[in-house]
Parts: C-alpha cells; structure tokens; sequence
C-alpha cells in the first residue's frame, strides 16, 4: 500500500530532472499523476514509464507564464481523475537563468519581469486554481520550490534567487490563510541536485570545490528531493505546513570557514 494511494496529484516541470523524478515517486507510491510541463512529448515520454510500471498518469501541457494554460492544466486533472489533493509546483524559467540573469549592475528588467512572471507568479496562479478543489475534498498538500539560491545570495541569477525567496513567503501566506480549510503548504529548497541539464556545470574542479562545502559524502540527485515531496505530499506529514525544507546536503548548515578548515 503506498503512501499517496487515490490521490490525485499535479506536477509541473516533469518531463525531466526533479519533476520527473517526483511524478514518478507519486505515482509508485499509488498517485493518480498529472505529468505536466510545456515539453508535451517529454511528459508523454515520463507518462509511458508510470504506466509501463502499473501507475497511474496522464500527460498535459503547460505554459507557467500563460494564466490560462495554468488554469487549464488544473482543470485537466479534475477532469480527468475526479479531484485534486496534490501540487507540487516545481517548473520554472531555467532557461534565463542559464544564459541571461546577469548580476545586478547589468541585469535586463525584462528578464527579471519574465523571471518572476513564470517562477512566482506561475506558482501563485496554479495554487489559486488548486484551492478550491481541495477544500472540496477537506483539504490538500501544495509543496513548492524554492531554491537554495533563495536563502542566501551567490555571484549569479539573483533573479532566479528574488523569486525563489519570494516562494518561501507565498508559501507561509497560503499555510496561513488556507490552514483551517485544511490545505497545508511547504516549501522545499534544494541545493545543487545533479540532472542531465546540471550535470555540465558539476564536473572536474567545479565538482569538488561544490563537494567540499557539503555535509554529505555526495552531491544531490532528482530522487533526494523526490523523496522529501512525497513526505509532504503524505498523511505522514499533516502537522507541518509553513515550513521550508532544505534538501542540500547541509549546504547551508555551517559557516562558511569549515571546507577550508578541514584541510588545516
């Protein structure tokens, strides 16, 4: 019997990395999955697998910055599966981030408009439509994500960094005004997690000057954060909601001395 058995969950951004690591977590461990993400055939791609390993999942497209594809993708899954007990906003606007969130003095307002139009305002959007199917149903679980980048400054994508700080405070607005209805909302923030999208920025000396400021003896994978989804996501979790969950290897967890200390 698993843990999320009959209920139905929405993830945004699974067709690869992170979220399709979550999508497929929900459905092994019993979820009716909207496998969602504005790549159709690679949530087409991840929807086949669930169901070549007896979950349960449907594919359906979305556009996070488009009011209405969001709208639509939440509609999709109540439509389809009768309900909604689960979203996990996950999807966000990677692609500035690679190539055009440049520091501060010389940052684009447009990339930051279109930043926070698709990380933040995409997030806020799908709970909006999200809400009310759960009350229906006595309640939810949304868990967004953040980001590491969001706790604490770096040299770069300090637009990416704002939306993400702006996640773990929408996640407290939504755990405080929707709680007595029974809706919780977490955040989770992961450190570096290594996917086939990251994995070019985590090799040789990058690699281990990264491992060295972590607690643990490796880096982060897709699964680590699957797994802490699926938590909040569960029964298991139902007094705990506000909260923001670091999955970071302890990243974050000491002063900043300690990788260098260690080699004294």
């Amino acid at each position: 019997m698993g843990r999320l058995d009959g209920k139905v969950a929405v993830v945004t951004g699974a067709a690869s990395g992170i979220g399709a690591a979550t999508a497929r977590r929900m459905a092994a461990e019993g979820a009716h999955t909207v496998v969602a993400d504005l790549n159709l055939d690679g949530a087409k791609a991840v929807t086949e697998e669930i169901r070549a390993a007896g979950g349960s999942a449907t594919a359906v497209p979305v556009d996070l910055g488009d009011v209405d594809s969001v709208r639509a993708m939440v509609a999709a899954a109540v439509e389809t599966y009768g309900g909604l007990d689960v979203l996990h906003n996950n999807a966000a606007a990677t692609h500035l981030a690679a190539r055009r969130d440049l520091a501060v003095a010389e940052a684009d307002p447009a990339v930051w408009d279109e930043t926070m139009r698709v990380n933040l305002r995409g997030t806020m959007v799908a709970i909006q439509a999200a809400v009310p199917h759960m009350t229906a149903r006595g309640g939810g679980s949304v868990i967004n994500t953040s980001s590491g980048a969001g706790l604490a400054g770096d040299l770069r994508n300090p637009a990416y960094g704002a939306s993400k700080a702006a996640i773990v405070n929408l996640t407290q607005y939504v755990a405080t005004q929707y709680g007595k209805q029974g809706v919780r909302c977490n955040a989770i923030a992961p450190g570096f997690i290594v996917t086939p999208a990251s994995a070019g920025s985590a090799h040789g000396a990058i690699r281990e000057a990264m491992l060295r400021h972590h607690l643990t003896p490796r880096l982060g994978l897709p699964e680590d954060v699957a797994a802490a989804v699926v938590f909040l996501a569960s029964d298991e979790s139902t007094f705990i909601t506000g909260h923001t969950l670091r999955v970071d290897g302890g990243l974050l967890s000491h002063q900043p001395y300690v990788a260098d200390l260690r080699d004294v």
